[in-house]
């Protein structure tokens, strides 16, 4: 049995060694299939392109609320929900849909402070902190938004970050990924002719969006005053971004 089992190991051996004898060079054995070399993802000329467009924001969030202080959770908890049905009308009021207001941040922490005598923590009241975001679609409103907010909620509003962006920046895309293409052909065709080779089409194309950052204006609390004016707020301007990466094929 010991002598079979040799033989048979012994002919595979041999039968695997004539076949790769066999193999001749440029054959589909080894590190190639159908001509076409296994690193060949890598080959051709490489490049990236870059495509920016500047676009006027039309639309603003606010994130906004109400923060409320008092010795027991039940007040706290009245006043700031007497303060954000306040802040919630006045958004209505200024064509602020339902859909576009939601719910963030929701908290009620006991507010505590170190007492010497005793040598430890007591606790002198609780905070209920209710915070929404708001998305202004009217963006020339934004000031007096802001200042209705204020006035309702009075002293306990609580206005964190404004922010601007593109509701629909899909044609701001479709023009940065023209730019982006174009300036990948054109170093491809730079490249191409260093080397001396011909450029043929592209083999592959990755793109990669650039999400435009949030502007956002610093964390502040709202005093209710006589105010002479609505609140300027300026959108400016955002830069909406695109790469993308392109391998061309080279003829010869």
């Amino acid at each position: 049995m010991k002598k079979h089992w040799l033989l048979a190991v012994g002919l595979a051996l041999v039968l695997a060694i004539v076949g790769l004898a066999g193999c001749e060079p440029g054959s589909t054995a080894l590190g190639e299939i159908e001509g076409i070399s296994i690193n060949s993802q890598q080959a051709g000329i490489w490049v990236s392109g870059q495509g920016k467009v500047t676009a006027v924001p039309d639309i603003a969030t606010l994130r906004l609320g109400i923060e409320a202080e008092e010795a027991s959770v039940a007040e706290a908890q009245t006043q700031a929900a007497e303060a954000m049905e306040s802040v919630m009308t006045s958004l209505a009021e200024n064509g602020v849909a339902e859909k576009d207001i939601q719910t963030q941040y929701f908290s009620i922490r006991r507010i505590t402070k170190w007492d010497r005598v005793k040598e430890e923590e007591v606790v002198t009241g609780y905070r209920v902190t209710n915070m929404v975001t708001a998305k202004i679609r009217d963006i020339d409103k934004i000031g007096t938004i802001i200042d209705a907010v204020a006035e309702a909620g009075g002293d306990l509003t609580r206005i964190d970050s404004i922010g601007f962006s593109v509701d629909d920046p899909s044609d701001y895309y479709d023009e940065a990924r023209q730019e982006a293409m174009a300036e990948a052909k054109d170093k491809a065709e730079q490249l191409a002719e260093l080397a001396g080779v011909t450029l043929g089409k592209p083999t592959y194309i990755s793109e990669g969006i650039q999400v435009p950052p949030v502007i956002r204006a610093a964390v502040y609390e709202v005093e209710v005053v006589a105010a002479p004016s609505v609140t300027p707020i300026s959108p400016g301007e955002t830069e909406i971004s695109l790469t993308v990466q392109v391998a061309y094929a080279i003829l010869k």
